[in-house]
């Protein structure tokens, strides 16, 4: 398969998660992707890493999304230089990163723009692509 990508701009506002969700959901199905389960585990991360950029992240939050060779890969960028890192299992919050670390193939971060990029990675290879 060749490279498909994407990017939206995503609104700073509390319906940012559910507006990033629906759009790649979309994008991914319209690119064949057609796994329920899997199209959920991607709706998951994508409403994580939006769900922190806006709550940590200030500046403009920017969502790519490319796929190709049996992988998709989800950035999200902000305008935040902080790092995204495990928080304690009792807390009141900060499961994100142990929730993408159990539904992705790795995640990264990136220095971008003045913020940062946290990329991750989904394994696409189980996956029937129906084109």
């Amino acid at each position: 398969m060749s490279a498909l990508t994407a990017h939206l701009d995503v609104p700073l506002d509390t319906g940012a998660p559910g507006v990033a969700r629906r759009a790649v959901v979309a994008m991914l199905t319209g690119w064949g992707f057609r796994d329920p389960d899997w199209l959920d585990s991607a709706s998951v991360v994508v409403s994580e890493l939006v769900s922190n950029a806006v709550r940590h992240g200030g500046g403009c939050v920017e969502l790519q999304l490319e796929a190709h060779d049996g992988r998709v890969v989800v950035a999200v960028a902000d305008g935040s230089v902080a790092v995204p890192r495990r928080r304690d299992p009792d807390g009141a919050g900060g499961r994100g990163i142990a929730l993408i670390e159990a539904l992705a193939a790795g995640w990264s971060v990136q220095d971008y723009r003045g913020g940062k990029r946290v990329c991750v990675e989904l394994s696409a290879n189980d996956q029937t692509v129906n084109r």
